[in-house]
């Protein structure tokens, strides 16, 4: 076979391209987050629907980004291609039908249906997301922090990005979003549907130095961009900017997104075998991370017929659900993740109570801080298990800590507050994205990532409903009626003051500790399991 024919089979078959590869579907996977902004506007303009009907819509749009049942258990019985193509069937038939109707191509349909059809466009990101996730920790075994934490990341800025893409084109009509969100991802996705996979397992093994090179390439790539974004998004929201320069910086964001593709090829062109195809004897030297843990867990219990799986091994989701690392783990995301979202909806909000008008600002600076936290939380969860041997649930904690100390600064009102919070709780909020469900991995194992991970996800919507639909709410309308004199529920009353939320940011700040307790919980139980585990791989 010519060199350049097997370059190109190595090349077909690099884990590291398969990780590019799902960074770039992670990077048009939120379709979701350009509901609220882009979405629902035309989409209130067309059929004339009131607040209240499009805040329903919104509520399918945020059971369909949560729900992903479906793709998890799909995932265990399924290659990821069959994923792929049922999350972009779903996304392309949802928000087509979304767009046709808008558009007059369909006679208006009743409100249940545009749920329906928001719901199932929505829904068919959490396939993106399994696919990606599932198979990447797969090839990636002994780098799961940094795998979920780029990746999530991505998928945090996609709205960003989704947004840039758009705006290249110099769209004439506002529903021309809604046809982008329903063809964009699906093409996508479609483009890359046999590359995003578990590859062989022999070349999930390879040398950690080179791995850790490749990492630093790509966080550094990260860097680059968000700066990049955050500069772009503040200046369009500053000052107004002509089609052209618009068109050339979209052109520019796109340069950006195909550069890490330059680290598979380096891996495979450069570096020589990038692939170590090891002999029987010398295995043992070079056992990946989940193999690690199956040892260490039986060699301290012989194996027998249909016993319980032990820290480490693989479990499924029905056998995770009676294990109380699993409820700690979720019961400090519903507590830590709540607390931010709550922040994160209500930043228009907190903004204009504190005398600031252009919210875009610190808009974009919570996406970016939330992509930052993203990655940031995955390379310091990895860290502190490779260089300290302590559970990365530690990391959670640690992040928790500081996001009760922004929101208690907040509640303080101590000087520029809301550049505190805004920069201190995104980062907090996207780093637990990377840290639970890598934790997740290491202690349930990966067989049934994908439910498991799909099961932690739905302490978003409990947190999001109890924190900031119900709590943060309800302080707000009692100040505002407070200020206005009156003891009536009006819809028109607007609270002043930094008042209006510091009772709020009071409360999320002892409820991170409270998340930070149960995480320390799962730190003392499961850290005689990662200091094991750091001494095996260390032999």
């Amino acid at each position: 076979m010519p060199c350049w024919r097997h370059k190109l089979e190595l090349l077909a078959n690099d884990r590291w391209l398969v990780f590019v590869c799902a960074m770039w579907i992670q990077s048009v996977a939120g379709v979701g987050y350009l509901f609220g902004g882009s979405m629902s506007p035309a989409i209130k303009t067309s059929l004339g629907y009131n607040q209240k009907q499009i805040a329903l819509l919104g509520v399918a749009k945020n059971l369909g980004d949560a729900i992903g049942f479906v793709s998890g258990a799909l995932s265990e019985v399924s290659p990821s291609w069959v994923v792929l193509i049922v999350g972009a069937t779903q996304n392309l038939v949802g928000y087509g039908v979304v767009w046709l109707v808008v558009t007059g191509q369909l006679p208006n349909l009743p409100l249940w249906m545009l749920f329906v059809a928001i719901f199932v466009g929505t829904n068919g990101e959490t396939y993106y997301n399994t696919a990606s996730l599932v198979s990447c920790i797969h090839n990636f075994p002994e780098s799961r922090g940094p795998v979920v934490g780029i990746l999530k990341g991505f998928s945090g800025l996609s709205g960003a990005i989704l947004t840039q893409v758009y705006l290249m084109f110099n769209p004439s009509h506002d529903s021309s979003v809604i046809l982008m969100v329903a063809l964009g991802p699906p093409v996508v996705v479609l483009a890359l549907l046999f590359i995003v996979r578990p590859v062989d397992e022999r070349s999930c093994r390879t040398n950690l130095r080179s791995d850790d090179l490749r990492f630093l390439a790509i966080y550094g790539f990260c860097v680059v961009l968000a700066i990049y974004l955050l500069g772009l998004l503040v200046l369009q929201s500053l000052v107004d900017i002509s089609q052209t320069t618009i068109t050339t910086s979209g052109a520019i964001l796109v340069f950006f997104m195909v550069v890490p593709v330059l680290v598979p090829f380096s891996s495979v062109f450069t570096s020589g075998n990038n692939v170590i195809l090891m002999k029987s004897e010398e295995g043992t030297s070079n056992v990946n991370q989940h193999e690690v843990k199956t040892l260490i867990e039986r060699s301290d219990i012989l194996p027998e017929k249909k016993r319980a799986p032990c820290i480490g091994e693989d479990f499924t989701l029905l056998q995770a659900l009676g294990q109380a690392d699993f409820w700690l783990i979720f019961m400090s995301l519903v507590l830590g993740v709540g607390s931010g979202i709550t922040v994160i909806d209500n930043l228009g909000q907190i903004c204009y109570s504190l005398g600031y008008n252009n919210t875009k600002i610190f808009v974009s600076l919570i996406s970016i801080s939330n992509f930052l936290g993203r990655v940031a939380g995955g390379y310091f969860s990895e860290l502190i298990i490779r260089k300290f041997s302590l559970p990365r649930t530690l990391a959670m904690s640690a992040v928790q800590a500081i996001m009760s100390l922004g929101l208690i600064y907040y509640a303080i009102d101590w000087p520029g507050k809301i550049y505190v919070v805004t920069i201190v709780i995104g980062m907090g909020y996207g780093a637990h994205w990377a840290i639970a469900p890598a934790s997740v991995s290491d202690i349930f194992g990966l067989k049934s990532f994908g439910s498991l991970y799909n099961f932690q996800i739905t302490a978003l919507p409990i947190g999001s409903f109890v924190f900031s639909g119900m709590i943060a709410s309800n302080i707000y309308d009692y100040y505002a009626r407070k200020q206005a004199g009156t003891t009536k529920e009006t819809e028109s009353l607007v609270c002043t003051g930094s008042v209006c939320y510091s009772v709020t940011c009071g409360l999320m700040s002892m409820l991170c500790l409270m998340a930070m307790v149960f995480s320390l919980s799962v730190v003392y139980r499961t850290r005689k399991f990662y200091l094991r585990l750091h001494r095996v791989s260390k032999t």
